[in-house]
């Protein structure tokens, strides 16, 4: 019932429905009732009729009873029709008469009997033509039955016909991938259908134009700065010593600042093919690898864990938050475990934290946060960028929190493939990372 679309068919049937019981209780108020006082004065002049004329016949004269109309000695027995009875009772006065009259319902007649008495004691049997009002109740709910069913069916099919660009943008938006391409939508069916697939596949070329733009401007400014970087380094070298280091050091940051502006453009153009990948040994190698070179790391419960993904890329982006834990933070605690059939890292330091207002704001590039995580410390500014760009990729998320007893906590999750513990790792490949 949350969806437009069954608040839409609600709204109508209901509308529809109300309109139906309204009408058919006014017919109910406008039809007359049936006129029995009318039937009851036909039956009283028929019988005043054929009494004028019996009691013109000698009194011997008899007609047999057949199927419950002639002339008898006795009236019809059965249980007698007390109403009817009244009413016939009253048309024949209003008649002037006073014949005595009975309505009978004798066992084995489809309708009421009339007997009524002559002068001479002779019964006149007549069949009383006027019958109850059938029992249409059956027929009524039937009838409101087929219209509920009827309105209801008309109005799923104009709703969903109404509805169907809305319902086609949801299922697109579901649809997007990690890399926020919208696939490309069949421009068939209704013209509304039509029109918003149309619409969709124009939004989605031009995103992907304006994307593939950005990413070549990034790709080339990177590349082109190389050349001059290179040039500038070599007059570095007729420096003065200490001149000389200030300039070197100054292209040291140009040049990481380039290096990793390329490695954010190529995880996201990056479409080579995944394979499964041992987390658990993955975090090993990268904690073993930051211990070597002196940071303060530490690996807590590890369990076996597969998920589906590049080795290296995978590499790339825990080492970078690692780094960060370790540097920023003065210690990086890794702990990997499973939560929800998905595989999650924490990576907990010991640091300063990050302001609650600016937590939103770490994933963009070349922003930076060493203000709120203590000194300065070299760097581009894009290291979370690209663990994120690689994660998401990868179908996981990352998120970052203050823990209440201060510090930070970066918490990776990835889809696991559904063999844990299974597909191995090349050391080769993890390496080389």
């Amino acid at each position: 019932m949350s969806t437009l679309r069954a608040k839409l068919t609600v709204l109508l049937v209901a509308a529809v429905l109300l309109v139906v019981l309204l009408a058919t209780g006014l017919s109910f108020l406008l039809l007359s009732p049936p006129r029995f006082q009318t039937a009851e004065d036909a039956a009283a002049a028929q019988i005043v009729l054929i009494a004028d004329l019996l009691d013109r016949a000698p009194s011997s004269t008899e007609i047999a009873v057949d199927g419950f109309a002639g002339i008898a000695r006795a009236p019809v027995g059965g249980p007698v029709a007390e109403e009817a009875t009244r009413g016939l009772t009253a048309a024949l006065a209003r008649k002037g008469r006073t014949e005595s009259v009975r309505v009978t319902h004798p066992s084995g007649a489809s309708q009421p009997v009339i007997s009524v008495q002559l002068s001479d004691g002779r019964w006149i049997i007549l069949p009383f033509a006027l019958m109850p009002p059938p029992d249409n109740s059956r027929a009524l709910a039937g009838w409101a039955v087929l219209i509920a069913l009827g309105t209801t069916g008309v109005m799923i099919f104009a709703v969903r016909r109404l509805t169907a660009p809305l319902a086609l943008l949801e299922r697109t938006v579901a649809a997007i991938g990690p890399d926020g391409e919208l696939p490309p939508l069949p421009e068939q069916g209704p013209t509304e259908v039509r029109a918003a697939a149309r619409a969709i596949n124009l939004l989605s070329s031009r995103l992907k134009s304006a994307m593939e733009s950005r990413i070549r401007i990034v790709a080339a400014a990177g590349h082109d700065l190389r050349t001059p970087m290179t040039r500038m380094r070599l007059r570095a070298e007729f420096l003065e010593d200490g001149e000389r280091e200030t300039w070197i050091a100054d292209l040291d940051e140009l040049d990481r600042i380039a290096d990793s502006a390329i490695r954010l453009v190529r995880e996201e153009v990056d479409a080579s093919s995944r394979s499964p990948v041992r987390i658990d040994e993955l975090v090993r190698e990268v904690v073993a690898e930051l211990k070597e070179i002196g940071m303060n790391v530490a690996l807590g419960a590890a369990r076996p864990l597969t998920v589906l993904g590049r080795p290296l890329a995978l590499k790339r982006a825990i080492r970078n938050l690692t780094i960060n834990a370790a540097t920023h933070g003065r210690e990086g605690r890794l702990r990997l475990d499973m939560e929800n059939g998905r595989a999650v890292i924490r990576i907990e330091d010991r640091g300063p934290g990050i302001p609650e207002h600016m937590l939103a704001r770490v994933f963009e590039p070349f922003f930076r946060i060493d203000p709120a995580r203590g000194a300065p410390i070299p760097g581009a500014g894009l290291g979370l960028a690209i663990a994120r760009e690689i994660i998401v990729n990868h179908g996981g998320s990352l998120a970052l929190r203050n823990l209440p007893g201060g510090g930070l906590e970066q918490r990776l999750e990835f889809p696991l493939t559904g063999c844990e513990g299974g597909g191995d790792v090349s050391q080769t490949q993890l390496s080389s990372a």
